[in-house]
């Protein structure tokens, strides 16, 4: 689905998302939701000229708020994705993340947080994907889409490195939560 097709639940939720963000109430999106955030705050989705759909390297951008969510030592990770769209940083946000397939893969606007790829991705999830998703895997060739037998290469390995990447983000997420 796209954050642009017309459904009855998506302009509440654009609602609903610009008044957390009004009201300074961290919002957090992976993937559809970071196109959601994207949306309700002025961005634009499209389709991405290179569908992802697998393992894929992401770049984290050279600023201070990208060093303030990452952290030291993250400069690059490997990540998940599954999606042929894309959005465009909305106004008053920073470019956190990207890579040569998708130049928007992450942004942060005050405590909110929009991601492109899956930082949250388990083993149940990954499987789960691979299986009920063969026919769009089977009708999506490209330079970055794998196949299921390669998204499951060394796959407690990835999800190692990935999870620590999340914790990261999650981590400073949480600081924007008020008590």
């Amino acid at each position: 689905m796209s954050v642009n097709d017309d459904l009855p639940w998506i302009p509440p939720l654009l609602r609903l998302i610009r008044q957390a963000v009004n009201h300074d109430v961290p919002a957090l999106g992976h993937c559809l939701g970071g196109q959601l955030i994207s949306k309700a705050l002025g961005g634009r989705v499209r389709r991405n000229p290179v569908k992802e759909i697998g393992w894929g390297e992401i770049e984290v951008a050279d600023n201070p708020v990208a060093r303030q969510w990452f952290g030291p030592g993250i400069a690059r990770f490997e990540s998940f994705h599954w999606h042929g769209e894309t959005f465009t940083i909305p106004k008053g946000g920073v470019r956190i993340m990207g890579n040569r397939y998708c130049e928007n893969q992450g942004f942060v606007i005050g405590n909110s947080l929009g991601m492109q790829c899956h930082v949250e991705m388990t083993e149940d999830l990954v499987r789960s994907w691979c299986d009920t998703g063969k026919d769009e895997i089977a009708g999506s060739a490209g330079p970055a889409v794998q196949l299921p037998h390669q998204m499951q290469e060394r796959l407690q390995e990835k999800l190692s490195a990935l999870r620590a990447v999340a914790c990261r983000l999650y981590d400073r997420w949480v600081k924007g939560l008020k008590s």
